[in-house]
């Protein structure tokens, strides 16, 4: 019978002391190490040490029983971690510290093994290029380039890399932020910082600024240039996560396209039909039959995951170099290549012009990140709810169909101003309902550069990539509007750059649906 060992010390990293836990299948010998460290701690900040350490043992009991050591930290400026919280800027040396003093430690065994998810799978994406002892890693929900989290097509991502910047910023020393949601509508947006922290926070200020993928910004220590491309070709086998609701799901499936042949033959790849961390929406109608990965896969999918890599284990959990993913609404799991559907449906999206006013004061918004975002996938509210968003609906399909891949749509559009938003969210049936399944957002300066005024212009819009099942009798509904500000930072309706503009101004802006389509790849 094991007799498990628990203990916690105070690692100390550039003038921070780390508290970190080690928990032994037995108290002596030597043993694989298995590598965490998490921001989410801070329920543990007012506790003694010994209750967060073994809060952890109870959880991780399944990983001793197998023979795994766990090396838990809590990160800098978390939970009993001293330091300032300022997200990514300490992850790199951090994480390197406590990896090479797990070298030095008495059980490690010459095996180091990373575990994590969303930001927890990033604070292991920093520390590349990666150690020959580090044989294998679980990376969940989080893909590897940090432009992602915070933007899409130069939109600030406020629903996601907003609100939990603000939370994460310093969060031991600046207890009272003069913040809500709606604080990202402030004009000048260059006052945010200095408004909600009472200080300069220039990490965050960068990021406003750095809003196109080339800007200089990503390419520093500080927008976490390392961390772009690591997985293209990881010299161990990881075992990625995301769910088609995740809000990174885009970014991982753009990683796994990505890895040269040779790496993604060693790795695997699991997509739930649920939300971030695999979780379910509340919602009625949000349970998919043996959706969770625990449900179809056990609950030690992971350890089996590195118990196949040391050889403990015969087959792998997942089939190595495919993608093993839900697909929606037909109920069931498949494996395979994920490959570009070979066939295509193009949809018209109607027959006439229709023109709507866009207030940048008082911006639409729609529930559900869908995946870009918190909260997953959601019904939505009835069409017609809003002056400013048109809806349109696909006519009944006149059989199954299934949907695999990327969904595009052309935008046929035209405004009086010298630059407008234009955003695009897909919805499908499920019980009687709308239920959201994809969205993508663009502004006419991000694709035309230069705009006049009335004239009319082409916009494309592409979509994560998903799998779904329509069935017979079923519509598609498409939303057009000129914003969700839940999820993404509202446009001023002003040429320039959103960090610097201190007014906005009301659009009136044109959709041509007759010269509009959404195209569909199909099985």
């Amino acid at each position: 019978m094991l007799s498990y060992c628990c203990d916690y010390c105070y690692l100390p990293v550039d003038g921070a002391e780390l508290f970190t836990i080690t928990l032994l299948p037995e108290k002596e010998g030597k043993f694989p190490v298995v590598i965490l460290r998490t921001p989410y701690v801070d329920a543990w900040e007012e506790h003694p040490e010994e209750n967060a350490a073994l809060a952890l043992l109870n959880e991780r009991k399944n990983w001793l029983s197998r023979g795994y050591a766990i090396v838990c930290q809590h990160c800098r400026g978390r939970g009993k971690s001293t330091g300032d919280c300022i997200p990514y800027i300490n992850e790199r040396k951090d994480g390197l510290a406590l990896q090479e003093w797990v070298r030095k430690q008495p059980f490690y065994n010459g095996e180091i093994y990373l575990n994590g998810g969303s930001y927890t799978t990033s604070v292991h994406y920093v520390t590349a290029p990666f150690a020959p002892d580090i044989k294998g890693a679980v990376f969940g929900v989080q893909d590897c380039d940090r432009y992602n989290a915070s933007y899409c097509n130069g939109f600030f991502k406020r629903g996601l890399h907003g609100n939990w910047y603000v939370k994460m910023y310093k969060a031991k020393r600046i207890k009272n932020k003069a913040f809500t949601p709606d604080t990202f509508n402030l004009l000048p947006m260059k006052d945010f910082c200095k408004t909600v922290f009472g200080e300069e926070a220039e990490d965050l200020n960068q990021q406003f600024r750095a809003n196109l993928p080339s800007d200089p910004y990503w390419d520093t220590c500080e927008g976490i240039t390392n961390t772009r491309g690591v997985t293209r070709d990881l010299p161990f086998p990881a075992l990625f996560t995301t769910a088609f609701f995740d809000l990174y799901a885009g970014g991982i499936f753009k990683m796994w396209q990505e890895m040269t042949e040779e790496s993604r033959n060693r790795n695997a790849l699991v997509i739930s039909p649920y939300d971030h961390g695999d979780r379910k929406n509340p919602q009625e109608g949000q349970n998919y039959p043996c959706g969770h990965r625990t449900e179809a896969f056990g609950e030690n999918y992971e350890i089996d995951w590195f118990d196949y890599l040391r050889g403990v284990r015969k087959e792998s959990p997942f089939p190595q170099g495919k993608v093993t993913y839900y697909r929606l609404f037909e109920n069931r799991w498949e494996t395979d290549d994920f490959a570009p559907a070979e066939k295509e449906m193009l949809l018209p999206l109607g027959e006439k012009e229709v023109t709507y006013t866009y207030n940048p004061f008082d911006p639409p918004s729609f529930p559900g990140g869908l995946s870009r975002g918190f909260d997953g996938a959601c019904y939505q509210d009835p069409p017609g709810f809003r002056h400013d968003i048109i809806t349109v609906h696909t006519p009944a399909f006149a059989q199954d169909t299934f949907v695999k891949g990327q969904m595009q749509l052309q935008l046929q559009v035209k405004s009086d101003c010298e630059d407008t938003c234009f955003y695009v969210r897909i919805s499908g049936e499920k019980d009687g309902r709308d239920m959201g399944l994809r969205d993508d957002i663009t502004s006419l300066s991000w694709q035309l550069g230069d705009y006049t005024p009335g004239t009319e212009a082409q916009l494309q819009f592409s979509f994560d990539e998903i799998a779904f099942l329509i069935r017979k009798g079923q519509r598609l509904r498409i939303d057009i509007a000129s914003a969700n500000n839940r999820y993404y930072i509202r446009h001023t309706n002003q040429k320039g750059h959103y960090f610097e503009q201190e007014t906005a101004k009301i659009a009136h802006n044109t959709v041509d649906l007759q010269h509009s389509s959404l195209t569909l790849p199909i099985e």
